[in-house]
């Protein structure tokens, strides 16, 4: 259910079209003298001069720019074609599943031209010259949408507004830092899930991006094609920025999209002070988290933005950092729609579960940080289904990471989730081996990899992806009112015994049935269970009582 929302705020992006900021495109005098002919060494290793993308065996793709922003966004688009055409046949073949309808389309893509009028305004010249340079190997086909340049503008609020339009089903993403005594080193460690899904095509390619700008700080960052925003990002001065959304309300104005505030951080901040003068000056147009870690001043911070607030939450006497989906700062403890968020979301479970899991650990390393996000439990070890969006580990995240800035390393997570291996990298290193030309395959440091999970090779994992597949039909079949064979209302409970979605979805098919006194039952045994959220809880004890009248 949650990926529909998402879905909806990509097709939002995606279907836009703008002839007013398509006059208000960036500088690109320069764009003539830029090679943009890359060489095939091989299906899986592209260059293009000093520039590189090559795949390595765990199906990341390393990628390596460099020069001023238009001269970036040439060489990434140029390297990376192939997999920014994945991405947006990903996003538009999903959105003309969802809206079959062409003049739906068309009236939605009218009432976005207006909502994301102003939007260049806000993003800073040298990002939309980059953006621009991405744009010109776009897929010609989805011009009809938006030009190339508009579609990749708009693509990087896709993030935003996914999650405005979710609304009680935040994405939840949950993340902590810890430093001195609580550190097997004493060094400071940051991890985080980015439990953003649209789609398994969306998660297919991922790629990590080495950036070496002519302005500013070389970093890296987990992303996929098409996207220069961070999500997750580490610069080479031992900045790291990973985001979680905020409680926003749907807006009504595109104004800088996250993304690109947290990426200017890592291209310009060198330590706090400099983070959060940066996140000042930018405005938003949703709520977020941003969790800032910091080598030079060994801690880590939270910058909470949003249109009209701003804070930084410091832990107080304590070694140790956790962010969930709402905001922990003084300035937003009255503020109404981060208390309905804890209150009625997930987002307090999960904070007090990654509590409970921190805690656990007298001293982190980045094995047992690896561990914690992948954790599928509830609070006290409680059995609460696979998939449940209390879990620390939702199994649809698009990738966990964990960073050590002090020593610029960092670990990330291959397919699927954060269940694969956490390939491992050392920034000093691969900056080193790029400049001076000696790469001709693999950058990672194999020697610190952290094996897959083992989960992936048990039945349970077998059943969940079964699950998932059978419950995106069921889901369909139940909105479409199509015939649904009683066996796979039974199959669901049997796939995913503990999750309350199963008896859910189950008792809703028997309610349409007639079958009332298996409605009741289903219902019941759905609420005894893990309830994802305060308004899903209330819902089920509505159809309930519906059902008790019916029989």
């Amino acid at each position: 259910m949650k990926k529909f929302f998402t879905l909806f705020g990509v097709l939002l992006l995606f279907s836009c079209g703008i002839k007013k900021s398509y006059q208000d495109q960036p500088d690109i005098s320069g764009i003539s003298a830029v090679d943009t002919i890359r060489t095939k060494i091989s299906d899986t290793h592209y260059t293009l001069g000093k520039n590189n993308l090559f795949q390595n065996k765990y199906g990341v793709w390393e990628l390596y720019i460099e020069g001023d922003a238009l001269e970036l966004g040439l060489a990434n688009g140029a390297l990376t074609q192939d997999l920014i055409h994945h991405q947006e046949n990903a996003f538009m073949g999903k959105i003309n599943e969802m809206i079959p309808s062409e003049g739906y389309r068309n009236f939605l893509k009218k009432l976005v031209s207006w909502f994301n009028r102003k939007m260049y305004l806000y993003v800073p010249e040298a990002y939309k010259q980059e953006i621009y340079g991405v744009s010109r190997f776009g897929l010609k086909k989805y011009d009809e949408f938006a030009p190339a340049y508009l579609r990749m503008l708009y693509f990087h609020g896709a993030h935003d507004i996914g999650h405005a339009l979710q609304d009680l089903m935040l994405v939840g993403c949950t993340s902590f830092a810890a430093w001195d005594e609580k550190t097997s080193d004493g060094k400071l460690l940051l991890g985080r899930n980015f439990d953003f899904y649209a789609g398994d095509e969306f998660s297919n390619q991922k790629m990590v991006a080495f950036v070496n700008p002519d302005d500013g700080h070389k970093f890296m960052m987990y992303t996929w094609g098409g996207m220069i925003g961070a999500v997750s990002g580490m610069n080479a001065e031992g900045i790291t920025v990973t985001i979680n959304a905020g409680k926003s309300k749907i807006p009504m104005l595109a104004k800088d999209p996250i993304t690109l505030v947290s990426r200017e951080i890592i291209q310009h901040a060198s330590n706090l002070e400099e983070a959060i003068a940066i996140a000042k000056k930018r405005e938003v147009f949703v709520s977020e988290s941003i969790m800032v870690g910091s080598a030079k001043d060994h801690k880590a911070i939270l910058i909470e933005v949003s249109p009209k607030n701003f804070g930084i939450y410091e832990v107080e006497n304590s070694n140790q950092l956790i962010c969930s989906n709402h905001f922990q700062s003084s300035a937003y403890q009255e503020d109404k729609r981060n208390k309905k968020t804890i209150k009625e979301s997930h987002s307090q479970y999960r904070f007090e579960r990654m509590m409970q899991l921190v805690n656990e650990n007298d001293q982190l390393t980045p094995q047992n940080a690896v561990e914690i996000l992948r954790n599928r439990k509830g609070v006290d070890d409680k059995k609460i289904g696979y998939g449940n969006e209390k879990a620390i580990n939702q199994l649809l995240a698009h990738h966990g990471i964990v960073f050590k800035p002090e020593e610029k390393k960092v670990w990330l997570s291959a397919n699927p989730y954060q269940m694969g291996a956490f390939i491992a990298y050392d920034l000093d290193h691969v900056f080193t081996e790029f400049e001076k030309g000696n790469v001709s395959g693999s950058v990672m440091n194999a020697k610190e990899v952290i094996p897959a999970s083992d989960f992936l090779q048990t039945r349970n994992y077998k059943n969940y992806e079964a699950y998932r597949k059978l419950r995106e039909q069921f889901i369909q079949d139940l909105e479409d009112e199509n015939p649904i064979d009683t066996k796979d209302a039974e199959a669901l409970k049997h796939l995913n015994p503990y999750f309350w979605q199963a008896y859910y979805l189950s008792g809703q098919y028997y309610y349409r049935e007639g079958n009332y006194k298996q409605a009741i039952i289903d219902f019941k045994q759905a609420l005894v269970r893990e309830v994802t959220t305060l308004p899903d809880k209330e819902h089920l004890e509505k159809l309930l009582k519906k059902s008790y009248r019916k029989l």
